[in-house]
Parts: structure tokens; C-alpha cells; sequence
């Protein structure tokens, strides 16, 4: 089964999205959020990178049409964004943009801030 990864005792499939919208305007921007330190998605960063997270790939700050989104595993297909304070007061762009990712395919999952920080194992 090398087109699934088994992640807690489930099957997750692959699904590689092979050509993603990218705006080069939103570079810079990307790598700025990348050399921010935000505490929650430094450590989740942190999580997936410290062991390998089941051998799949992740990029930060990833940009995908005119988006950057936090986390993107290309393998998976799949867009993971840490929602705090700064998505307060955001829920119909969110909206869009979920709606966006989506109708490319992907797969989208938001993490709570408090869910890392009270979570997530430091070790």
C-alpha cells in the first residue's frame, strides 16, 4: 500500500495535487511569516519536523493562489491552519478561502492556538 499512509491505525491515501495556483507577488510575505516567530506554529512546527512526522513532507508558509497558507504536505494534499486571534472577526474570508483550497482539491484542517499550546508534547 505505498500510496497510503497509516497515521493512528488509519489509512490515509495520498492525494499530490500536481500544479498549484503561485503568485510570486506574496514571496517576501511568505518568508516574512516564515522568520516570524509565532509561539504556536513554531512549536507545530517543531512537532512535525522533530521526528519525521510519518515520513511526510510539510512546507510552512506554503503560497497557493493568492494565499499563504501555514502548513501544506503535498503528499497528502492536505493544508493544516493554526486559527487564533488573528482569525478573529475573519470568518467570512476564511470562508472563501477555505472554499478556494478546497475546489483545488485540497484538503483543509484547522488547529485551535490553545489546542497546541496546551497539547503539544515538549520534549
Amino acid at each position: 500500500m505505498s500510496n497510503y499512509y497509516i497515521i493512528r491505525n488509519v489509512f490515509i491515501k495520498q492525494n499530490i495535487i500536481p500544479q498549484l495556483p503561485y503568485n510570486p507577488n506574496l514571496k517576501e510575505r511568505a518568508k516574512a511569516l516564515r522568520q516570524a516567530k509565532n509561539l504556536p506554529k513554531v512549536l507545530f512546527w517543531k512537532q512535525l519536523t522533530k521526528g519525521g512526522f510519518h515520513n511526510i513532507d510539510f512546507d510552512r508558509q506554503r503560497i497557493i493562489g493568492h494565499y499563504i497558507v501555514d502548513f501544506y504536505a503535498k503528499k497528502l494534499g492536505l493544508v493544516i491552519e493554526i486559527d487564533g486571534s488573528s482569525h478573529n472577526n475573519k470568518e467570512v474570508y476564511d470562508k472563501e478561502r477555505e472554499e478556494y483550497l478546497v475546489a483545488l482539491g485540497l484538503k483543509v484542517y484547522r488547529i485551535m492556538v490553545v489546542d497546541i499550546l496546551q497539547h503539544i508534547h515538549l520534549a
